[in-house]
């Protein structure tokens, strides 16, 4: 018997108990109170592990049921109204990227069978293969009606390599993991097509954008340290325009300048800004890349992720700026929403806003602070900040403000990087990609 079948024969034969030899329809046996019932109805706690995975599950629904439905690609944001009301039909090259690398994560854990997640993969393929690109390189923003080019801002209307560098992360995952031949070529043909050799510039360095109109006008070189690891990695991987290694030296580590050995609260922290900067800069080149043995000659990846969340997190148990609700159950300093618009918030850039994604994607290094995180956002805050999909974007509890809405960049991150905490799944496909382990070969990382 199925279990429909059974759930309603045990009805019936609950009506038919119920009326037996009763006073009529609807008679029930009368209620006698309990002196030991406080009225009150318990839910049993989910253990860490279950937590874990509702969180994840429902985070993807952002991904699967809210993506955009012509071209299967993640909003950029869900509120319709942004962007002069084309927020339902901008779409995201590298939100949908860290999406694509959770589908691995979906068919594992049961959420969609791997047709599923094949065919909704071939879908985006399909719009990707359709929308102008710029020698290979995706802009940030496309249109899902149209598939064509929205510009980010002004003199952003052409290639992102940054965005593009994580949608070819998300999509070797996925080439890594199905055993699908028909989507693995065309993964590769998107992947071989980039020119990451064309955003030199004739230069030791990456730029991060380029258009047919204003060519690299912008001129926003990609030097580290920041989210952009993966660029490097990938552009050096390349089976077809690849980057030689002095691109990297010269450019990313500024010949050695990258390193800045700071430290704060006794964490020593070999890369980065002040303070670390935003958690993202920890989260986004690590959906893919391994951190847990990568080193090269400027720093122990590990040692130096760990470092940056770490200090994020003792930056708000001490919250120097004494806003209200920062603490050991609440903190994570990232770019997200604030009350004031976007923000790039970090312990230099505290504005008193926490961003759920920041604690809850740094899992991997701070297991422990994490899961306080998690159980405080989750437990305590509860409908403030649960939503449809998983965490809203970010919150303050100094001015009473909550945000009502989902971006894709910071919930990709907290499926991937909860998944590499719990099984490592991602990190070892990715890691396992022979290109990958070339171009970490030519610039001479250990891993």
């Amino acid at each position: 018997m199925t279990r429909l079948k059974l759930s309603g024969f045990l009805i019936l034969l609950n009506m038919f108990v119920a009326c037996t030899g009763d006073t009529g329809p609807g008679y029930q046996e009368p209620y006698i109170p309990d002196p030991s019932d406080d009225g009150q109805t318990e839910t049993p706690e989910l253990s860490d592990d279950e937590l874990l995975g509702l969180v994840q599950e429902q985070t993807f629904k952002y991904f699967w049921d809210f993506a955009e439905p012509n071209s299967g690609m993640a909003r950029e944001r869900s509120q319709d109204e942004a962007y002069g009301g084309q927020g339902a039909d901008i779409v995201t090259s590298g939100g949908t990227g860290f999406g694509l690398a959770a589908f691995p994560v979906a068919v594992e854990r049961g959420w969609i069978s791997e047709a599923e997640a094949e065919q909704r993969l071939s879908k985006i393929l399909d719009f990707l293969e359709k929308v102008p690109t710029y020698h290979g390189a995706f802009s940030h923003w496309y249109l899902g009606s149209t598939a064509q080019t929205r510009a980010f801002s002004q003199l952003d209307n052409g290639g992102d390599l940054v965005e593009t560098a994580f949608l070819i992360q998300g999509l070797l995952i996925c080439r890594e993991y199905f055993n699908n031949d028909e989507l693995d070529n065309r993964i590769t043909r998107i992947w071989r097509n980039v020119e990451w050799d064309w955003y030199t510039n004739e230069d030791k360095v990456l730029y991060w954008h380029w258009s047919p109109e204003f060519n690299f006008q912008i001129g926003l070189r990609i030097k580290g340290w920041n989210e952009s690891l993966i660029v490097y990695v990938l552009a050096a991987s390349s089976p077809t325009h690849p980057i030689e290694k002095e691109v990297c030296t010269q450019g990313w580590a500024s010949n050695g300048n990258i390193i800045t050995s700071r430290s704060h609260y006794g964490i020593n922290m070999p890369l980065g800004p002040s303070y670390g900067g935003p958690l993202f800069f920890s989260h986004y080149s690590f959906i893919g890349l391994d951190p847990r043995n990568l080193q090269d000659q400027y720093a122990n990846y590990w040692q130096q992720n760990t470092a940056h969340a770490q200090i994020n997190y003792e930056y708000a148990v001490r919250n120097p700026k004494n806003f209200t609700g920062y603490g050991e159950n609440s903190w994570g300093l990232t770019a997200s929403d604030s009350k004031d618009g976007y923000a790039a918030h970090s312990p230099t850039n505290d504005l008193g806003v926490i961003t759920p994604t920041a604690a809850l994607s740094s899992f991997p290094y701070t297991p422990k602070e994490s899961m306080a995180a998690l159980r405080y956002f989750y437990e305590e805050k509860g409908n403030k900040l649960w939503g449809p999909y998983g965490f809203y974007d970010a919150f303050s509890e100094e001015y009473n403000w909550y945000a009502d809405g989902y971006l894709a960049i910071d919930q990709g991150p907290i499926i991937g990087m909860i998944e590499n905490y719990r099984t490592g799944l991602l990190w070892e496909l990715f890691m396992n990609i022979p290109e990958v382990r070339s171009g970490l070969d030519k610039l001479n990382f250990s891993y």
